[in-house]
């Protein structure tokens, strides 16, 4: 069966070319092109994955992302921006997209995210059924897998869906390092030369939100010249 891709563009142009290559993956296709209808069809049915642009008539990509999210829905997304700024991809994220792409962006390179997408559904899937009821303690840091819920201290901790990914990664192994290529290889399912940054932010993050002292961490830990590792805790 084959998955099912929504993409949300205005530019019709743009829309026809993507639709046209991930029906060659293949992957059914839906195409809408403003904010509202793109919430219309996340409420209508599943996806395997969505390719948001952020520029959209009625309501912006990232007001559909945060509420996408608010809904509870982790369907991967990938977001097209034209914006270029550090402060407006850091936001997409902090929304909940999973990846983003800059415009202008070659084709090869979005299907390889969304590939990449389908890659790490399969890996969490077989994961998901082998540690399902699964609760990690670690410390005063309690993950629950099947809710995806965190808490710190008895205080419940709010991560975007790839902060959770991370976070899991490396508590289900405390004291293994994990070098940027290994993580975007196993979090985000692809490891390119230049995206290093991606990794270094969301560890900047994470620790921003499940360390008492970001600048002091006890549990995410850099091991300099190679790459992060969560501190060697026995886990409950």
């Amino acid at each position: 069966m084959n998955r099912r891709v929504l993409v949300v563009e205005d530019n019709p142009d743009i829309a026809h070319l993507v639709e046209l290559h991930l029906r060659d993956l293949p992957c059914d296709v839906d195409v809408v092109i403003d904010g509202v209808a793109a919430l219309d069809a996340v409420g209508a049915r599943p996806y395997d994955a969505i390719v948001l642009d952020i520029m959209l008539p009625r309501l912006d990509g990232l007001a559909v992302c945060q509420e996408i999210r608010q809904q509870r829905i982790f369907t991967p997304i990938l977001m097209l921006t034209a914006r270029t700024t550090e402060l407006d991809r850091v936001l997409g994220l902090e929304l909940g997209a999973d990846d983003y792409l800059a415009k202008p962006f070659s084709v090869p390179e979005l299907l390889a995210r969304v590939k990449a997408f389908f890659r790490r559904a399969e890996t969490y899937s077989r994961r998901g059924a082998a540690s399902r009821g699964v609760v990690l303690v670690l410390d005063d840091l309690v993950i629950d897998v099947d809710r995806r819920a965190v808490t710190l201290a008895g205080a419940s901790v709010s991560l975007t869906a790839k902060e959770f990914d991370l976070l899991l990664c490396f508590a289900e192994h405390p004291g293994r390092v994990y070098t940027r290529s290994q993580l975007l290889d196993l979090v985000w399912g692809y490891s390119h030369d230049g995206y290093g940054h991606t990794v270094n932010s969301h560890i900047n993050r994470l620790r921003a939100k499940i360390e008492r002292h970001a600048s002091e961490p006890r549990l995410l830990l850099t091991v300099w010249g190679v790459g992060y590792k969560f501190r060697d805790v026995r886990v409950g």
